[in-house]
């Protein structure tokens, strides 16, 4: 499955803008600018948490904002702002990331106490504690 939104200015919702998402099954694409095109990719599989913000003006004209918290270098926080849709397309990302990650074998961890376990081999371990 695939969606594809227009980032909208929240203004009755019109799509006057130079910005584009795009959700596939395994990546999140942002497409933006005008005379300097910036495109920004993050495999769903790095997504760890999402979140969608909807203020007043958004869910008058249906519109909301999808923040993606990921492990990715570029963007970890990356929003798609101002889109239709946004409950069904949060939705698919958050059951589209679960299943990217057993699909690939990645296992997400957290350390609470900030220092990972280290193996006998000296190699960080992958597994909670």
């Amino acid at each position: 499955m695939t969606y594809t939104e227009k980032k909208r200015w929240t203004f009755f919702g019109l799509p006057w803008t130079f910005t584009t998402y795009t959700v596939t099954d395994e990546v999140i694409t942002i497409n933006s600018g005008f005379l300097r095109r910036v495109e920004n990719d993050c495999y769903l599989y790095k997504v760890v948490d999402v979140r969608l913000e909807s203020g007043l003006m958004e869910r008058l004209f249906g519109l909301g904002t999808i923040h993606c918290f990921s492990g990715d270098v570029t963007d970890p926080d990356l929003r798609l702002m101002h889109i239709k849709h946004a409950k069904e397309i949060k939705n698919y990302i958050l059951k589209q990331s679960e299943e990217e990650r057993i699909r690939r074998k990645t296992l997400n961890t957290q350390s609470l106490d900030g220092n990972p376990m280290m193996n006998e081999m000296g190699r960080v371990d992958s597994c909670d504690h």
